[in-house]
């Protein structure tokens, strides 16, 4: 084997690694949204089961649903600081 094809097979190998990780790196993003939303839309759930013996309650429509797919549980925690600071 020559110097020039085990240069060739390297940077092929380069070259499929940074085109693995650039598909690899939208999904594990993906999963992640998707994670934080449900954690979300669960603290959600349960704020407004238990908050209805203490007074507070999270209204669930598209906004919400957003802040808290984006953010997760401190997405929730924003929301209940922004409810009674306003």
């Amino acid at each position: 084997m020559t110097v020039k094809i085990i240069l060739s097979y390297a940077f092929g190998l380069i070259l499929l690694y940074l085109i693995g990780m650039l598909l690899v790196v939208p999904i594990k993003m993906l999963i992640k949204l998707v994670w934080n939303g449900i954690l979300g839309g669960i603290l959600l759930f349960i704020v407004n089961l238990i908050g209805n013996f203490i007074g507070i309650s999270l209204a669930i429509n598209p906004i919400t649903a957003l802040i808290t797919g984006f953010l997760g549980i401190p997405g929730v925690i924003l929301l209940l600081i922004l409810q009674n600071i306003l």
